[in-house]
């Protein structure tokens, strides 16, 4: 996908066309980037917020899990709490 690709997708998931925000969510979470994942959950986006919290799991970003469950995302406080269990199982 082209830069000119991505950016015409982006602005058609500002304007609210849902195929385009989960194809956005889908290439975010391929490429493993967490800004864009981020960006589109903080709009709304459930998927990129399950993606999000995936991903920050798999790479043990404590930090981002502990700012998506500070904003209510229980799948985050739950992944957090037993990343922070096996860290003090492994004491």
């Amino acid at each position: 996908m082209t830069d000119q690709d991505l950016a015409t997708l982006r602005a058609r998931a500002a304007e609210g066309d849902s195929d385009a925000v989960g194809q956005l969510v889908e290439l975010a979470g391929e490429r493993g980037d967490m800004v864009e994942l981020r960006r589109l959950a903080d709009g709304g986006s459930a998927d990129a917020a399950d993606q999000l919290v995936e991903l920050a799991g798999e790479l043990g970003d404590l930090d981002e899990l502990r700012r998506l469950a500070a904003g209510g995302n229980r799948d985050a406080a739950e992944v957090l709490s037993e990343l922070l269990e096996e860290d003090a199982g492994d004491e």
